[in-house]
């Protein structure tokens, strides 16, 4: 997929996000890269088969102090990998959208201070509820 139409994929998906939480994602440059650098690599321990979708570098919300953004503050960063995000997805361009999404998701919660623990608990809850969604769809039309 050539970047341009990558990069549009990760707008489209930020817009998805809840408004709430768009609104409170503060000082967030959104990144994308071909693979992680080896010094992420490195930081994360990731052994020569495993690889990141994502990568939340910076400050969260909840660490923040008054003393934030005094003086030169860089952002944070949330990284895309877009080989290992393609790789995931496979051929269809829908899947490609799917990761991105759910990947953008997962970092915007490091954002706001979810550990990894936190953020697979939420992405669980989620998948439930997603799933119950669609049995009671799938229940509902039944009905009719």
């Amino acid at each position: 997929m050539h970047r341009a139409a990558f990069e549009k994929l990760i707008v489209e998906s930020f817009a998805l996000l809840p408004e709430r939480i768009r609104e409170r994602v503060s000082n967030v440059a959104i990144l994308v890269e071909d693979e992680p650098k080896d010094e992420v690599r490195e930081k994360e321990e990731l052994a020569d088969n495993e690889t990141l979708l994502g990568y939340y570098h910076g400050v969260p919300l909840v660490e923040r102090g008054s003393d934030y953004g005094v003086g030169m503050t860089l952002p944070d960063t949330i990284t895309l990998y877009q080989f290992p995000i393609e790789d995931e997805a496979g051929e269809s361009s829908e899947e490609v959208r799917r990761v991105i999404a759910e990947t953008l998701w997962h970092e915007v919660a490091h954002h706001f201070g979810m550990d990894e623990e936190e953020v697979s608990a939420r992405e669980a809850a989620r998948e439930r509820r997603s799933s119950h969604n669609v049995r009671g769809s799938a229940q509902n039309a039944g009905d009719q």
